[in-house]
């Protein structure tokens, strides 16, 4: 199995995985497998909403959400070891969050790259009122120290936050998002990690009502950010 069809885009709030104990070995790889099968079932939908899109000449590609989401409440910690409180500290300000890992083949380095070319593209006042904060979907081997040279290749102002496993599962909920599963170890101890790749967009206001499913142009990017801050 490759790392892209243990990727999901939810475009709605969607039931959470639940973890289970460590006597059934099956059950992560269970789990991905379900996650995939969500994936091909959002890629058709994702098509549609591209046809559409394509058919009315829309110039928006975000998908709206059935129903909007708060910014998760939570304290995680940033690449200088601080407290990062997600909602305080993105307050006033339209802030894309994404949940992903560092050793993710495709999804997690294309959203970044993207995201990084668009920012050099958009006007100083523009970027100013943008966040980019990405959660790690797998803390045992994203540190601080890595997260923050990850996303230093794209852009240093986007934000990488990690935490205990209890907390990001507890943001990943809040978010609405499914919880990211890995699957069991290979004898190298490598592993992919099942999880979701929209990026949400939360207001100024703190609640997202749109996200924007992987594979978004750039040309797209730099055209909608520049309308959801104020200029």
């Amino acid at each position: 199995m490759t790392e892209s069809e243990t990727h999901t885009d939810v475009v709605s709030q969607t039931p959470v995985v639940e973890t289970v104990g460590p006597a059934d070995v099956r059950s992560p790889r269970r789990q991905v497998i379900a996650i995939a099968v969500v994936a091909f079932l959002v890629l058709g939908v994702g098509l549609l909403v591209g046809f559409t899109r394509a058919s009315s000449q829309s110039s928006s590609a975000w998908v709206k959400l059935a129903t909007p989401i708060e910014m998760p409440e939570v304290v995680l910690t940033d690449t200088d070891g601080r407290p990062y409180d997600l909602r305080d500290q993105t307050a006033g300000q339209v802030t894309l969050l994404y949940f992903g890992y560092l050793n993710c083949p495709d999804a997690c380095p294309i959203h970044m790259a993207v995201l990084g070319a668009t920012f050099d593209q958009l006007e100083p006042d523009v970027r100013a009122q943008l966040n980019v904060v990405f959660v790690t979907t797998d803390p045992e081997r994203d540190g601080p120290d890595d997260l923050r040279e990850f996303l230093d290749r794209f852009d240093p102002d986007f934000v990488g936050l990690t935490g205990s496993q209890a907390e990001l599962r507890e943001a990943q909920v809040a978010a609405g998002v499914p919880v990211a599963v890995a699957e069991p170890a290979d004898p190298d101890g490598d592993y992919l990690v099942g999880h979701a790749t929209q990026v949400l967009v939360f207001d100024t206001d703190g609640i997202a009502r749109s996200v924007y499913p992987f594979g978004v142009r750039q040309s797209d990017w730099v055209a909608d950010l520049s309308k959801l801050v104020d200029t």
